[in-house]
């Protein structure tokens, strides 16, 4: 996928695991939402003012591959790239990695519309596909 790309990292939390001490598998779409976010700032689309402006990115599919195990405190790495999908929705591809040794942990991706204020679906606004556009290889 040719699109912006963020990286971060962060350390599992306790509340991240379950009883047989991993992450919780309901834990992925979390961070891959974190990825998500972090990567819409860092081009100039951040949610915050994109809602502002009456624009709505709901999840309308999503597909996580479970490939490892994360512990608490384990450090890890989230890589999200962007695009547009046709003419209409966002697609965001996630990788979650183990900071030291690159183990995989999960990956998989989420595609989302774009609806107004009353949950209409509109055409994803110029300023916002330009602005994609300009962050990409």
């Amino acid at each position: 996928m040719a699109g912006p790309e963020n990286e971060f990292c962060f350390r599992v939390r306790y509340s991240d695991t379950d009883q047989m001490g991993t992450f919780s598998s309901d834990r992925a779409l979390d961070w891959f939402e974190h990825g998500r976010t972090e990567l819409l700032r860092q081009v100039g689309l951040p949610y915050a003012e994109v809602e502002k402006r009456g624009v709505f990115l709901p999840v309308a599919e999503a597909h996580v591959k479970y490939l490892g195990r994360a512990r608490y405190d384990d450090l890890l790495e989230v890589t999200t790239t962007a695009a547009m999908v046709g003419k209409a929705r966002l697609r965001c591809e996630v990788r979650i990695v183990h900071a030291e040794g690159r183990t995989p942990v999960a990956e998989g991706w989420t595609i989302h519309a774009f609806v107004d204020s009353a949950g209409r679906p509109i055409r994803p606004p110029d300023w916002f596909v330009q602005t994609l556009e300009r962050h990409s290889e």
